[in-house]
């Protein structure tokens, strides 16, 4: 009988958009000078939210791949906001 103890267990994809909450929403709304928010407009920021840190995520992995690393770095991340036209200062 072999134990199970030298395998890798696959972490399952589950939707973590769930974990941003109504309230953190509502503190960036707040931060850029909106005052009240409708469920929907909540709703709308969770789904452009989740498709942007899809697409930053998706071209950051880009140059993580293509440097032949399993681990993204800081100026992966940089390079991939850099190509979507978002610069980010402050990281080298």
């Amino acid at each position: 009988m072999h134990s199970k103890s030298g395998l890798r267990l696959k972490k399952r994809l589950i939707n973590t958009i769930n974990g941003i909450s109504k309230q953190d929403i509502r503190r960036c709304a707040r931060r850029a000078g909106s005052t009240r928010l409708s469920v929907h407009a909540i709703h709308e920021a969770k789904l452009a939210l989740k498709t942007y840190l899809q697409t930053v995520i998706r071209t950051s992995y880009l140059y993580t791949e293509h440097a032949r690393r399993n681990t993204m770095t800081t100026n992966d991340v940089v390079h991939g906001l850099k190509r979507l036209g978002t610069t980010l200062y402050g990281f080298d």
